[in-house]
């Protein structure tokens, strides 16, 4: 009943914001006489600031049309590798323009973008800084509301089966990085693959800021998913898709429930920003609105998740601790990372990291017992917090560097 009264309330407010929306331009064009009127600037912001903060947020683009390699810019297609019913594998392709189409040969990267949420393009700086080096190709994991129920469930296994088949259309000679919530049933599927002995092991497996182990440093995160107990979850934030879509009937964790969990967690930082963003705008500051811009556009771009997923992964992963306590049986196979032995392991955490406590990703060494000392690494970002490790200057100038350096080494 909640998603269908979102839905009537998104209704309802889409002409007001619209209204909105049109006066704060009227108050800020040029070419409008309104905006030369006395607090012209004020009233274009009050009312840009009132559209955004009510608006609807579609899923951004990636947006990533060139690149430099070697000095020259060369253009960059964004194609479907593989489409599958809940993800699409994209694949960001180049070629060299003064060598005609002949393709460039670079390390093959996959990018496993989380499912927590947010749109895969929350890892557009990941991808665009990356691009200079590497072939990279990444998971756009599909809004569970445009799925149709004919496609049928999607579980938290079926995430692990879709990152092996990802894993063995690209490898062997793959790098695969997870970022987040996926470091865990990817470190599941390469294991399986392993116990398998899989001639399609990628050469190295990177995991950033995900929860391995959440019982070391508990996070606020951590701590919801602990003192709910799964039928909470199960009967509070799950929620029928309304019929005006194409996935109508699929039962969902809807992404409006999981946006206000995000705001709830810093609401202090969030006003703040609406009080600058608003300030920029009075001030003619058009350069700090438009990061502003750019940055709500993303953060506020939200998905639903399947139902099943969400909830094996709350019981999985944050309650029961089948990962680590070595519990963890897939498609009646016990999930072994310690049958990993030829696949380099790279573990980033961030130092100030508030949604995967210090030590959560670093657990995935302990587990990993099979891979010898000289092909693992461990490396904490100093003053970084969770969307810094892969994105934002310090991605840029800290993390990435330290990536990219070991995926050259193990190449």
């Amino acid at each position: 009943m909640l998603y269908h009264f979102h839905e009537m309330q998104r209704s309802f407010l889409t002409p007001f914001l619209k209204w909105a929306d049109a006066s704060s331009k009227l108050f800020s064009s040029p070419v409008s006489p309104l905006a030369h009127a006395p607090f012209a600037q004020r009233i274009a912001a009050g009312y840009e600031l009132m559209y955004r903060l009510g608006k609807d947020y579609e899923k951004p683009r990636f947006d990533i049309e060139s690149t430099v390699v070697n000095g020259e810019t060369i253009a960059v297609a964004e194609e479907v590798a593989l489409k599958k019913p809940f993800c699409n594998l994209i694949h960001f392709k180049k070629y060299a323009t003064s060598a005609g189409s002949r393709p460039l040969q670079q390390a093959k990267v996959l990018l496993v973008a989380p499912l927590s949420g947010h749109h895969a393009t929350l890892l557009r700086d990941t991808v665009r800084c990356m691009l200079p080096e590497h072939d990279v190709y990444i998971t756009d994991w599909l809004d569970a509301r445009m799925v149709p129920l004919s496609e049928g469930s999607f579980h938290l296994h079926d995430y692990i089966y879709y990152v092996q088949d990802f894993i063995r259309a690209l490898g062997p000679d793959l790098h695969v990085i997870s970022v987040c919530q996926p470091t865990v049933p990817v470190l599941a599927a390469i294991s399986l693959m392993a116990s398998a002995n899989d001639p399609k092991l990628p050469k190295t497996m990177t995991m950033m800021g995900g929860p391995i182990d959440p019982r070391r440093s508990p996070t606020q995160v951590n701590n919801l998913a602990t003192e709910k107990k799964y039928s909470w979850f199960e009967n509070t934030v799950i929620y029928n898709v309304p019929a005006n879509y194409p996935g109508a009937g699929r039962k969902v964790y809807p992404g409006f429930l999981q946006h206000a969990g995000f705001i709830a967690m810093n609401p202090g930082r969030h006003a703040q920003s609406h009080r600058e963003f608003y300030m920029h705008l009075v001030a003619g500051d058009g350069e700090s609105a438009e990061g502003h811009r750019q940055f709500y556009d993303e953060y506020n771009a939200v998905l639903d998740m399947p139902a099943e997923y969400y909830l094996e992964t709350i019981k999985t992963v944050f309650q029961e601790f089948r990962l680590p306590r070595g519990t963890w049986e897939v498609g009646g196979q016990l999930v072994r990372p310690q049958d990993i032995k030829t696949v380099a392991l790279l573990t980033v955490e961030g130092e100030l990291d508030d949604i995967s406590g210090a030590g959560q990703t670093q657990a995935a060494h302990d587990l990993c017992s099979g891979i010898p000392a000289a092909m693992q690494e461990d490396f904490v970002a100093p003053d970084c917090g969770h969307f810094g490790i892969f994105s934002g200057r310090r991605w840029r100038e800290i993390v990435y560097p330290k990536v990219a350096g070991f995926i050259k080494q193990h190449s």
